[in-house]
C-alpha cells in the first residue's frame, strides 16, 4: 500500500521537465526611461522607471516570484484533490536602502479559498514549491529571507465559464 506522499510524487513525475534549457528575450528602449521587454513567445511587458507607462523591474520580480509559486501551489493542491475556489498572493518586498537595492526580505501571504481545505496539504504544496520546484525563488539570492504564510477561507468552488 502506498501513502499520499508517494502518490503525489508519482503524479509530479515530469512536472517542469519539458522546459526550454535556454530562454531568450529582448529588451528595447522605447523612450525616456521606458523599455519594452519581449519573450521568445512574443509576450510583452513594459518597464518604466517613473511608473507611468509600465512597471518597475523590481515589481516585475516580485510578481514573477508570486506567479511561479502560485502556479506550483495551485497545481499541487489540484493534484492532491483539494477543492480550490479562490487564490491570491499578497507579496511584500523589503529592499536594501543603499545600492544595489536588492530585496533583503520578501513576505508572502497566500489567501486560499475552498471547501474543506487541509492545512497539511497546503503546507506540503508550499514546501514543494519553495524547496524544489519554484525556478524564480531558486534563482534569487541565498541570503534573502523569504516567508510564506497562508490563510484558508471556507468557500464553495465555482465553475469558471468563458
Amino acid at each position: 500500500m502506498t501513502d499520499g506522499k508517494e502518490n503525489l510524487a508519482d503524479s509530479l513525475k515530469g512536472y517542469k521537465e519539458k522546459i526550454n534549457p535556454v530562454n531568450k528575450a529582448t529588451l528595447e528602449w522605447d523612450r525616456d526611461l521606458i523599455f519594452v521587454g519581449r519573450t521568445q513567445q512574443g509576450y510583452e511587458i513594459e518597464f518604466d522607471a517613473n511608473v507611468q507607462w509600465g512597471c518597475k523591474p523590481t515589481d516585475a520580480l516580485l510578481l514573477s516570484l508570486a506567479g511561479c509559486m502560485g502556479i506550483d501551489v495551485v497545481m499541487f493542491l489540484q493534484k492532491m484533490r483539494s477543492q480550490i475556489a479562490g487564490f491570491k498572493i499578497v507579496i511584500t518586498g523589503e529592499r536594501n536602502p543603499d545600492p544595489p537595492q536588492y530585496y533583503k526580505k520578501i513576505d508572502m501571504v497566500l489567501h486560499i479559498g475552498g471547501k474543506e481545505l487541509d492545512p497539511k496539504k497546503v503546507a506540503r504544496a508550499v514546501a514543494l514549491s519553495h524547496e524544489k520546484y519554484c525556478s524564480v525563488y531558486n534563482s534569487l539570492r541565498k541570503d534573502m529571507e523569504v516567508t510564506v504564510d497562508y490563510v484558508l477561507e471556507e468557500k464553495e468552488p465555482q465553475l469558471k465559464t468563458d
